[in-house]
């Protein structure tokens, strides 16, 4: 092999190694640019599920303390009745009606509410008329059961006081209408207040109560009674045997709210 010819085959050797390096040049900066993609995609995956979660978040937060800032909305009522404060008891219509019901209940707890939307209204006719005296027992049973604690103790509280003022009615249905959702914020004792406020009662005793909570020894004494007394025990399945709310009881027994037309039976219409 001549001089010029070994000089032309290097020339191409080199060319073509020139061709592959540049090949794979190529292929690193493809690589390197897909791996930029992938981790453009991940990061935007992430940005995304943070911003999920901190959405999920806010919603929460916002969902958990619904009743902040809110005004109770008062209800009205349409018919006046006898009203009065008995201890941790407050006692509707005519002592000497024939018919005498307790009520057991608690101002958060949900089913006590579907009761009042329920009965109330046919209670109220069947005290107006003279036939049935209710007791209402408004019970701090869940306690434990708003964020944060304590919404059932100051309710109840509130409510005895407004009893103290003849607006027990209106009271208990404004919070009921509106009850808070159980596992979130109640209504703060300046929420309460308003709403008596709002309802007319205008005297700084009310005020004073519902802050210094005057009747919370007695309400949890109540609590206490009721869970001791083994005849407002019911079976609720399981093996669970307990006092629940809302309990009902007509002439001391207990009624069973399973049955539609109980009130019917135990008040009839005259």
């Amino acid at each position: 092999m001549g001089g010029a010819e070994r000089t032309a085959r290097k020339r191409r050797q080199q060319q073509l190694a020139g061709k592959t390096d540049g090949g794979k040049v190529v292929a690193a900066a493809r690589r390197g640019g897909g791996d930029g993609k992938r981790i453009a995609a991940i990061v935007g995956v992430v940005v995304v599920v943070l911003a999920v979660v901190i959405g999920g978040l806010v919603w929460t937060n916002a969902s958990k303390n619904a009743t902040e800032g809110q005004a109770i909305e008062p209800a009205t009522t349409q018919v006046d009745l006898p009203e009065r404060r008995d201890g941790a008891v407050v006692v509707l219509g005519d002592e000497n009606a024939p018919v005498t019901i307790d009520v057991y209940a608690d101002f958060l707890c949900p089913v006590c509410a579907s009761f009042e939307h329920q009965y109330g209204p046919q209670l109220k006719d069947k005290v107006a008329s003279g036939q049935v005296q209710v007791r209402q027992h408004m019970l701090p049973m869940l306690m434990e059961r708003s964020d944060p604690p304590g919404y059932s103790l100051d309710s109840a509280n509130a409510a005895l006081l407004a009893a103290d003022e003849g607006k027990f009615v209106e009271f208990h249905d404004s919070l009921f209408a509106q009850q808070p959702e159980e596992g979130k914020r109640g209504y703060d004792k300046d929420q309460l207040i308003q709403l008596g406020r709002d309802l007319g009662i205008t005297g700084e005793a009310f005020a004073d109560g519902v802050r210094s909570g005057k009747y919370d020894g007695l309400l949890e004494q109540e609590m206490q009674r009721v869970s001791n007394d083994t005849s407002l025990h019911r079976d609720f399945g399981g093996g669970n045997v307990g006092f629940g709310t809302p309990t009902v009881v007509a002439n001391g027994k207990i009624v069973d709210l399973g049955d539609t037309a109980w009130l019917d039976k135990v008040a009839p219409a005259s």
